[in-house]
């Protein structure tokens, strides 16, 4: 196991190392920042100093080794917009993305798993193929319509027609707690209500493929001859269900679940600018649009080092659940 960590360690900085340079190379192709910052009206002696202080003076290369210097220690420059260091702006955003995707992935699971193991025990009757319809309706309906459809029917249509309908939320973040120097909304009732239409928008298309791949894993599960002995012995269908068949489909269930939260973090931009949530893909479209190119690479570089240790951590979890890899990872 001890190697195994190691070798996937070594993978990860090779991965940060390349990335780094992609993503470095690839934002100075486009645009120039300055443009962006400076007014038209200004003189060329305050054109040239606001470029000698962003450091945009020195060759692209020259700029390349200063940032991989910072970024060993944690330092990726200044906002050009904010005039605060760019990590800081990203742990300040953070709490709020990890916030909304841990309460999407937790409703996700919530509804995923139960409904995904009732298609698998009873396929052939019309509630499984209904449930199998939505799911199929969760992973082709874009996130963006989503968002829109809910805000329409939760925020405007159903307060509208039924007196007393409570209207929920459809931007910001709501009032949140200070917790060990985190900003978190879960423990105030406003900050739930806030959470709920986002969330939703994610758990969406996240709980479809749970539904999927619970069912597919159920009924594979099902003809084993762990479950047909379990059967055997007289042991009842809740107790055969409950722990003989979620048990073994808690693997590929378990592993996939953290890997589609690595993806709901990274990739929340779209409803995280729908719903005006605060959190670090609104941050990141913002700079996008202003060039804010110290923010831009400190987020890809803090996201893909967040996947690569999340991956890190699936895969031991895995070895965890099932004693099969620790045999192979050991025979190797």
């Amino acid at each position: 196991m001890l190697v195994f960590i190691i070798r996937r360690l070594m993978q990860a900085v090779v991965v940060m190392v390349v990335m780094s340079a992609l993503v470095f190379g690839g934002i100075y192709l486009v645009g120039n920042p300055v443009t962006m910052l400076i007014s038209d009206q200004a003189s060329e002696a305050e054109r040239l100093a606001v470029i000698r202080d962003l450091g945009l003076d020195q060759p692209v290369w020259q700029q390349y080794l200063t940032f991989v210097g910072k970024a060993v220690v944690g330092e990726f420059g200044k906002s050009f917009r904010a005039g605060e260091p760019a990590m800081q702006l990203i742990f300040q955003h953070m709490p709020a993305t990890i916030e909304l995707a841990l309460v999407a992935m937790l409703l996700a699971v919530l509804v995923g798993v139960p409904l995904g193991m009732y298609a698998g025990l009873r396929p052939d009757s019309l509630r499984a193929r209904g449930i199998m319809t939505v799911s199929i309706l969760g992973f082709s309906l874009p996130t963006f319509w989503v968002g829109l459809m809910l805000i329409m029917l939760f925020a405007v249509a159903l307060p509208e027609w039924i007196p007393g309908w409570p209207r929920l939320p459809s931007s910001g973040r709501g009032p949140t707690v200070d917790i060990l120097g985190l900003k978190l909304s879960i423990f105030t009732a406003q900050g739930w209500l806030h959470l709920l239409l986002p969330a939703a928008t994610l758990a969406l298309a996240k709980g479809a493929l749970i539904i999927r791949l619970t069912r597919a894993a159920t009924r594979e599960v099902l003809p084993m001859d762990y479950v047909k002995f379990a059967r055997a012995k007289g042991l009842s269908e809740r107790r055969i269900v409950g722990v003989h068949v979620l048990k073994n489909i808690a693997i590929p269930i378990a592993t996939v679940t953290g890997l589609e939260l690595g993806q709901v973090i990274a990739f929340a931009v779209v409803t995280e600018t729908i719903f005006s949530w605060p959190g670090m893909g609104k941050l990141l479209i913002d700079s996008i649009l202003l060039l804010d190119r110290p923010v831009v690479v400190a987020y890809l570089v803090v996201i893909v080092f967040f996947l690569v240790m999340l991956n890190l951590v699936v895969d031991i979890l895995y070895s965890v659940l099932d004693p099969r890899v620790r045999l192979e990872a050991q025979g190797r």
